[in-house]
């Protein structure tokens, strides 16, 4: 596809439709738009213009001028993603959605929280919590990522195991298409069957079907009661081997169980600049339940306790008040920054298997370490089969690294597919795993989402070169 340079006469109508403090031209203010949070220099590119909207009719604007020049457009959140899924590779105009911060609406009647895209998650999560209510999306960036990327990415995080991913959350969407065109997909409805579920495609579709400007989140009743557990164990298998079981046996389903081996418990631990319980475990699960009851949380808590003791923890400990579960929480939360510390060279993984295999491919993975010579620190969401595998440079010469990675990675993407998984849970595949996803999804199923791409965005304007690679032809 051949698109436009971003000429002067396209910066002058972007400016007349977003005025001058909208459109961003000086290099240096724009290399802060050029990546996200993938650390290596090979996923950085430089826009063209970074624009700053603050209304759909803007958007819009901006998509028609695009659609018509020709030129590439890349909308982007906090720009706190992880597969280079919001860096402007082929230059163009990056959509910066940070001005459409408003909470709009809480609808108490309906339970639904209507927002803009650029609101933080957190700001979402408190919101809800103001007025009584549960938003359950809960992505460990909370604090710092929008609402907007994660309805890109179909965020998951740590209450999927309950509550579900961000699609869950999700009631309707108002998008702008790469034509321009706006409409809204869902609303306050429950229940829409009316066509096909256009809301949900795009959902998780990374910015390449369509950019939400108003986002209908579902609002639940708020538990009164919840409790977190941490648990270590002096090996990572037991840990691992417990987590199917305790939904299996225990009949329970936590609100999360999350997971951090040893790697990540000295890593957390030099970042937060204090000692953990147990930080010579093997690993450490954590372990949130909630309910309606008082009396429902403590006979959960006793047998999830119950079924730790048989195999193998080391102790209990128990948060049942802001603090304390902070105190657990905040060694988990802080993972993705404090391994960045440890390694400032690293590649983080998102893959997925079924809550059945997490035992059998975090033993693959540790097996796949040893044989090429490289730290993996393994955590995630154990509880949803979500693993984020960390492949960490440390000191390795770089050709050594590319070498050893390469080789890691086409390892454990071949053993995460022969136990039915997949290459991502909620980071997305954007440029990062794009060529992964072509040599492991089903070819039928790629035809198919390259037909749905062309069909919304003819000119290929919007996002392009994220997920798979679309020739058109002439």
């Amino acid at each position: 596809m051949d698109y436009q340079k971003v000429s002067e006469p396209i910066i002058s109508e972007l400016r007349s439709i977003l005025g001058d403090s909208g459109v961003v031209t000086d290099p240096e203010k724009m290399e802060a738009y050029s990546h996200d949070e993938v650390p290596e220099t090979r996923w950085r590119h430089l826009p063209e213009v970074v624009v700053k909207p603050e209304n759909t009719c803007q958007v819009a604007q901006v998509m028609k001028l695009a659609n018509r020049e020709k030129v590439p457009v890349t909308p982007r959140g906090a720009g706190t993603g992880l597969a280079a899924g919001a860096v402007p590779f082929l230059g163009g105009i990056v959509l910066s959605l940070e001005k459409m911060n408003r909470i709009i609406e809480v609808d108490r009647q309906n339970l639904v929280m209507v927002v803009e895209p650029g609101v933080t998650t957190g700001d979402v999560q408190k919101c809800a919590r103001d007025h009584g209510y549960l938003y359950a999306g809960d992505p460990c960036s909370a604090d710092s990522s929008f609402i907007g990327g994660n309805i890109a990415t179909n965020a998951g995080g740590n209450k999927a195991v309950k509550y579900g991913c961000t699609s869950k959350h999700v009631n309707g969407l108002e998008v702008v298409l790469p034509s321009g065109e706006v409409t809204t997909l869902g609303g306050k409805c429950v229940k829409d069957v009316t066509g096909y579920d256009l809301l949900h495609l795009i959902v998780g579709s990374e910015g390449t079907l369509g950019i939400a400007t108003r986002i209908y989140l579902k609002l639940l009743p708020r538990p009164r009661f919840n409790a977190v557990l941490m648990v270590p164990f002096s090996e990572l298998s037991e840990a691992i081997d417990l987590v199917p079981r305790l939904m299996t046996q225990g009949g329970i389903v936590p609100t999360s169980i999350e997971f951090m081996d040893q790697t990540c418990i000295r890593s957390a631990e030099r970042f937060l600049d204090r000692q953990l319980p147990h930080n010579t475990a093997g690993a450490h699960l954590i372990i949130e339940l909630d309910s309606s009851t008082e009396t429902q949380l403590l006979e959960e808590m006793e047998q999830v306790s119950g079924l730790c003791g048989v195999h193998g923890c080391q102790e209990v400990f128990v948060g049942d008040n802001p603090a304390t579960q902070e105190k657990i929480w905040k060694p988990r939360r802080v993972l993705a920054e404090s391994l960045r510390v440890t390694s400032p060279t690293y590649c983080m993984e998102d893959i997925v298997v079924p809550v059945s295999h997490i035992p059998g491919i975090v033993k693959e993975i540790n097996r796949i370490a040893d044989q090429q010579g490289i730290v993996i620190a393994c955590f995630g969401h154990a509880g949803d089969g979500n693993i984020h595998a960390t492949l960490l440079k440390g000191d390795l010469p770089d050709d050594v690294w590319e070498e050893r990675k390469g080789k890691a990675l086409d390892l454990i993407y071949s053993e995460v597919y022969a136990r039915g998984g997949n290459l991502s849970g909620e980071h997305g595949i954007g440029a990062k795993r794009k060529e992964a996803l072509s040599k492991y999804l089903d070819p039928v199923k790629m035809k198919t989402m390259k037909a749905i791409k062309l069909a919304l965005d003819p000119n290929l304007v919007l996002n392009p070169g994220k997920i798979f690679d679309v020739r058109k032809e002439v």
